[in-house]
């Protein structure tokens, strides 16, 4: 049973006032929930193997929050409050078995007196096998309810149907509602999530500071918002989703479609939005030894870490078209948004690479004498 109440609905809903800018938009939330620490920094970054005549900066928004931390709390502050308003005392969404999405829904749920349900996409074959990595650990600490599916389960045909016939079952047997959530929290509600962070973008001189705006994409929710504040404003800034699933084709249908279910019907994705491909690698979630490297020579070289399923082959993939297609950007000042997935460096892909004896990587030294230098 939830935590939820009358009382937790009030306490909890804070009225929502778009800019005016978005007014145009149609089914504009009506209230909100605080989850996220606001106007997260933008400083630059040393990044290695940038040409010189480019500078790069960097949104910290895998500075939302600690457990909640990335972009996905953005979008749940209004999925969240549209799940109290409408007195659902059940949540249930999707993602692959290190979801940040997931997490933060099972996080966040549980701060809002509300029970999490996730189906977790995965390769295992019995709950024995789920181990308590990363994300999952998260997840599991909040009691979240977790139900494992075959990771190459389809949406729209075997995880969709699920979730509804999870709804139907809470309903029998408690009485009380549920809300879904699409992977990813990408639809005409989350969308605000990023429309909110695009206005706080401007407070901080994006406009003025920056020529092209980068960032992963892999649910297209993020996507949707920027392209769409950038714009509802009549900025001048250039979008890019780097791909790290899916195909452009896949995105641009995504984004349009949001776009027409909230009233916005003059322009297509593809007019505003730049979908990077070819960065993927070997496929959503699956790391190559180079990708892992590039990840560990960002951290140690600048200290900001990047996640082996989203911001690691976004960055990769940046870097990459700024060496070798530069044209594609409007031009040289560009502000990569982390989208934060920091859990996923726990899940232990990464622990030979940084333990391997020998290697630039491990910089552990024995010292058993104070007179003798360390091995």
């Amino acid at each position: 049973m939830s935590g939820l109440t009358i009382q937790n609905i009030s306490r909890f809903l804070r009225p929502y006032t778009p800019p005016s800018w978005a007014k145009v938009i149609s089914h504009i939330p009506q209230y909100t929930v605080e989850l996220a620490n606001k106007n997260t920094p933008i400083h630059q970054w040393n990044l290695p193997g940038l040409p010189s005549e480019f500078k790069v900066g960097i949104k910290r928004d895998d500075m939302t929050g600690s457990t909640l931390t990335g972009n996905k709390v953005r979008k749940l502050e209004f999925l969240m409050a549209d799940a109290l308003q409408n007195n659902c005392n059940h949540v249930i969404t999707s993602g692959a078995i290190q979801s940040n999405h997931c997490r933060a829904v099972a996080v966040c749920s549980r701060q809002l007196g509300l029970v999490p349900h996730l189906i977790l996409r995965g390769d295992q074959k019995s709950v024995e096998e789920l181990r308590c990595e990363g994300n999952v650990l998260l997840d599991r600490l909040c009691g979240a309810n977790i139900y494992l599916v075959p990771r190459k389960s389809p949406y729209l045909t075997h995880v969709l149907p699920r979730m509804e016939n999870l709804v139907q079952t809470i309903k029998q047997s408690t009485g009380e509602s549920s809300y879904i959530i699409p992977v990813g929290g990408s639809n005409r509600v989350g969308i605000f999530g990023y429309l909110s962070v695009f206005e706080e973008m401007m407070s901080q001189g994006v406009l003025e500071d920056y020529d092209d705006i980068v960032f992963a994409c892999g649910s297209g929710g993020t996507a949707a918002g920027l392209c769409l504040g950038n714009y509802l404003t009549g900025s001048k800034l250039r979008i890019h989703a780097v791909a790290v699933s899916d195909d452009a084709a896949y995105f641009h249908d995504h984004v349009t479609s949001t776009l027409r279910e909230v009233g916005i019907q003059e322009v297509t994705s593809e007019e505003i939005l730049n979908v990077i491909e070819g960065h993927k690698g070997q496929g959503y979630g699956i790391s190559t030894q180079e990708e892992l490297d590039f990840i560990l020579e960002v951290s140690q070289s600048s200290g900001i870490m990047l996640d082996p399923v989203y911001t690691g082959k976004a960055v990769k993939g940046m870097l990459y078209e700024i060496q070798n297609n530069p044209s594609r950007y409007k031009g040289n000042r560009i502000l990569f948004l982390h989208t934060g997935g920091v859990y996923g460096l726990f899940d232990g892909r990464i622990n030979t690479l940084l333990s391997q004896h020998g290697t630039k990587h491990n910089q552990v030294h024995m010292w058993e004498e104070i007179d003798k230098p360390p091995v």
